[in-house]
C-alpha cells in the first residue's frame, strides 16, 4: 500500500527511506501519472454536505495516480471498510469513537495481562514457559533505535540465561498462556519490519506496533499472530496518527484476507475480530 521510491528517486516526507538504506529499496512498477492523482481538493469535492462520499467518482483516479500523502490514511479507511460511504460526518464520528472506546477496553485488558503492553517498551524474548511458569528477567527492548543485529544476538544469550521464576503465579489459562507466548515472537518481528524508514527510529511508532499486533492477538484467539502480519499493519501506523484508528484500519484488513482465503477454498480458523456492531 505504500508507494517506495525507485531508483534515484526521493521518497516523499512521509516515508522517508534512511540515507544508509537507500541503495536497498526495490525499484517500483507503479507510476504516477501527472495530473491523476487524486489530490486533497478532488477528495474534498466528492463528499456531500452532510458527508456522504462518491465513492465512484475517485476509485478511478486512485487506481491511475494514487492519493497524495496528507490524506492516504482517511481515504485508506474507505478503501478497507471502515466506513460506509454512505454515512454522514456525524455518524462516522460516533463510529470512530465508539472504537476507540473498545480498543482501550481490549488494551487495557492486556495491559492487565501482562505490564509490558502500552509501556513502550517491546519484548523480545520468551515472559512464559509452555506450561505457564513465567520467566524471570526476560530481554525487553529499551531503545528502539539499538542496532537490530545486536538485539537479536542479547536476545539468543539473554533467553539461555533467563531462569524460571519459581516466586511468581504459574499461569493456568491456556488462552493467555498461547498469548503470552506470542509476544516475543512479535516483538522480533517488529524490530525486522521497515527498518529502512526513518518513521521507526522513533521507538514509540516500534511500540505501537507491537501494541496493535499484541492487542489484536488477544482478541482474534483463532488466528492469533503469524509472521508478516507486522508487515500488513505497519502501513496503518504510517498512515494514521491515532493507535486505534490503525488498529481498526489492520482488523478490517485482516477481514478481507481471510474472506478472500475463503473465497479461493482456503480454511480460516475464524472470521477475524469479535465486535462488530456498526463497526
Amino acid at each position: 500500500m505504500l508507494r517506495r521510491a525507485g531508483k534515484g528517486e526521493v521518497a516523499d516526507g512521509f516515508y522517508q527511506i534512511r540515507s544508509d538504506c537507500t541503495h536497498k529499496v526495490p525499484e517500483t512498477k507503479f507510476k504516477i501519472k501527472v495530473g491523476k492523482t487524486l489530490s486533497v481538493r478532488k477528495w474534498h469535492a466528492a463528499f456531500t454536505r452532510e458527508g456522504r462520499l462518491d465513492i465512484a467518482s475517485v476509485l478511478n483516479r486512485i487506481q491511475k495516480g494514487g492519493v497524495h500523502p496528507t490524506i492516504r490514511g482517511e481515504v485508506w479507511e474507505f478503501l478497507l471498510g471502515c466506513f460506509d460511504p454512505g454515512s454522514t460526518f456525524d455518524e462516522r464520528e460516533q463510529i470512530r469513537e465508539k472504537r476507540r472506546i473498545q480498543y482501550a477496553i481490549w488494551k487495557q485488558e492486556c495491559k492487565d495481562m501482562d505490564s509490558h503492553v502500552g509501556s513502550g517498551k517491546i519484548i523480545t524474548a520468551p515472559i512464559i514457559t509452555e506450561d505457564g511458569k513465567p520467566i524471570k528477567d526476560p530481554l525487553v527492548l529499551l531503545e528502539a533505535t539499538s542496532d537490530q543485529h545486536t538485539m537479536q544476538g542479547s536476545s539468543s544469550s539473554s533467553r539461555n540465561e533467563n531462569e524460571v521464576d519459581k516466586s511468581e503465579n504459574c499461569v493456568v489459562d491456556k488462552q493467555i498462556i498461547e498469548w503470552k507466548l506470542l509476544l516475543h515472537q512479535i516483538g522480533l518481528d517488529v524490530l525486522r519490519t521497515d527498518r529502512s524508514m526513518v518513521f521507526y527510529e522513533n521507538k514509540e511508532n516500534l511500540s505501537k506496533l507491537w501494541d496493535i499486533l499484541a492487542v489484536y492477538a488477544w482478541i482474534d484467539k483463532e488466528i492469533g499472530y503469524c509472521q508478516g502480519m507486522s508487515d500488513l499493519c505497519s502501513p496503518m501506523i504510517v498512515l494514521l496518527n491515532d493507535e486505534a484508528d490503525a488498529f481498526w484500519c489492520f482488523e478490517r484488513l485482516m477481514r478481507r484476507l481471510m474472506h478472500t482465503a475463503i473465497c479461493w477454498g482456503g480454511e480460516p480458523a475464524s472470521a477475524p475480530c469479535v465486535y462488530h456492531s456498526s463497526a
